[in-house]
């Protein structure tokens, strides 16, 4: 078990009541448009379950999993939606899923291995998907509180998006900690990855797979 693995467990439900009501709505219209009807999300490193709620109650369909058992169990009793427990290594699907949100979660990966759960998120999601991702501003790892952190500016992002086969285009903002009493800023990314394009009409087919 690692290290902020055993943190979450150990403070689930203070986790819980300081991040599930916090509004995120300003970075969903970052990643919501770009995907079509009846998406499928999968929601990678979910905490609470604060995101997955707002996906489905847009009528998007979502996959929730924490690595941390204890939060897992109380995102599933909080959002009445299951959320299972796996890491990052122990996603293998191969083109599931329409977006994958990774907010504030890859952060806790050690810098090496950040490339490799990128690569894996990559491949499960469909082509002509969007991946969103965010981490602290700041640059090498740390511990803080008992949990591990890897930092990343906008060019780290920018840098790991294009080991990725088929990225299309790559947004990359700032924003400001939305929870009272933090002055910490983050940085965020949607990773746009290429679609189909049909053979007989030479156009995108991102949204008819």
């Amino acid at each position: 078990m690692s290290q902020s693995v055993a943190y979450y467990n150990a403070h689930a439900q203070q986790f819980i009541d300081e991040t599930l009501h916090v509004d995120m709505s300003a970075l969903y219209d970052a990643f919501l448009p770009h995907l079509p009807e009846n998406a499928h999300i999968l929601d990678a490193g979910c905490g609470s379950g604060r995101d997955s709620r707002e996906f489905l109650a847009h009528g998007y369909r979502v996959t929730a999993f924490d690595a941390s058992e204890k939060l897992a169990a109380l995102a599933t009793k909080a959002i009445s939606h299951p959320v299972s427990v796996r890491t990052f290594s122990q996603v293998t699907e191969h083109q599931a899923y329409d977006g994958i949100w990774a907010c504030a979660s890859l952060l806790h990966l050690p810098g090496q291995q950040i490339p490799q759960a990128l690569s894996q998120l990559w491949q499960a999601m469909k082509p002509g998907g969007v991946l969103y991702l965010s981490f602290k501003r700041g640059e090498g790892q740390r511990e803080h509180n008992g949990r591990h952190f890897t930092d990343a500016t906008e060019a780290q992002l920018e840098r790991w998006a294009g080991a990725l086969p088929g990225l299309e285009k790559i947004t990359t903002w700032q924003t400001a900690d939305r929870r009272p009493g933090r002055d910490e800023y983050w940085v965020n990314g949607v990773f746009h990855k290429r679609g189909l394009i049909d053979p007989v009409t030479n156009i995108d087919a991102k949204f008819s797979i």
